[in-house]
């Protein structure tokens, strides 16, 4: 068990070494979240609307009206769909580095683009587990919490390896969940317990980015409220909250380079470029390093 999670540190090293020297490659979550708030809003507001008019009312035990379903599968389509075309664009980008290539966002969005059958069909599965999982939740208050959070976890293992296989092998969304957990049988300790290593990786992106908060923080709380020092304080602490987003679109790209990785290696034997051979074996000691 130590040694593997030894070997995931090294593994999330070898993935920040690959998106230091693609630092493009944080476009990718960036335009995602952007897009994802846009349709949060898009959904988030007329909701809001008519909440504050009472036209949504709860029935005697909580629960919404039922045409509220089909609006929340709507937005879980529309929110997986830009999720999972800029997770695609990030993989094939990033594989495409592992092969010895130079993508661009343009590549990205090009095979992403090629795979837009697979990527809504998934998204429509998807879409339909989460409202299915919903209705689970809200069926019983504690119990249906309990149930729809264990379903919830097991179909994000199972479903781990969806996505880079409808990338790279054009399979429908029942295949691409049949593919995900075979290979997930090859990569079980690096794909769940070995992503300790990334994780550790991830923190420490978000304790930097909160502490370049704090100047900002600092300046406000001095300014008491007025005077320059005021704006000096909001224009640090906006370079802050910059630095920190940028940050954490930095985390959400290594997650997913960490598993264009682990899926090249498993479905191919073929060790990504900017990866150790060795690092690799070990995290497949079935195998052999290529």
């Amino acid at each position: 068990m130590f040694e593997r999670i030894a070997n995931s540190f090294r593994l999330a090293k070898s993935s920040w070494d690959v998106l230091f020297h693609n630092k493009k490659l944080v476009a990718f979550p960036i335009i995602s979240g952007i897009a994802c708030l846009i349709v949060m809003a898009s959904y988030a507001i007329p909701l809001a609307i008519l909440a504050h008019n009472g036209q949504i009312q709860m029935d005697e035990n909580g629960r919404p009206p039922l045409w509220t379903y089909p609006l929340a599968f709507a937005f879980y389509f529309c929110n997986y769909f830009v999720i999972v075309f800029c997770n695609s664009a990030l993989i094939s980008c990033a594989l495409m580095r592992f092969n010895g290539q130079q993508p661009t966002l343009g590549d990205g969005f090009r095979a992403a683009a090629s795979r837009l059958p697979q990527i809504v069909a998934w998204s429509f599965v998807s879409a339909t587990v989460g409202v299915l999982l919903k209705v689970i939740e809200n069926a019983n208050d504690k119990v249906g919490e309990i149930v729809s959070a264990v379903l919830g976890t097991a179909w994000s293992v199972v479903t781990f390896f969806v996505v880079p296989v409808l990338v790279v092998e054009k399979v429908g969304p029942f295949a691409a969940i049949s593919r995900s957990v075979q290979i997930l049988k090859k990569t079980w300790g690096e794909a769940l317990v070995g992503g300790l290593g990334l994780g550790f990786f991830k923190f420490l992106l978000i304790c930097l980015g909160l502490l370049l908060l704090v100047p900002g923080i600092v300046l406000l709380v001095m300014s008491q409220g007025a005077g320059p020092l005021l704006l000096t304080g909001f224009v640090v602490l906006g370079f802050g909250i910059f630095g920190l987003l940028m940050l954490c679109a930095a985390a959400a790209a290594l997650d997913t380079i960490f598993l264009a990785a682990l899926y090249q290696y498993a479905a191919f034997d073929k060790v990504p470029e900017g990866f150790s051979a060795d690092t690799m074996a070990r995290a497949f000691q079935h195998k052999k390093a290529a």
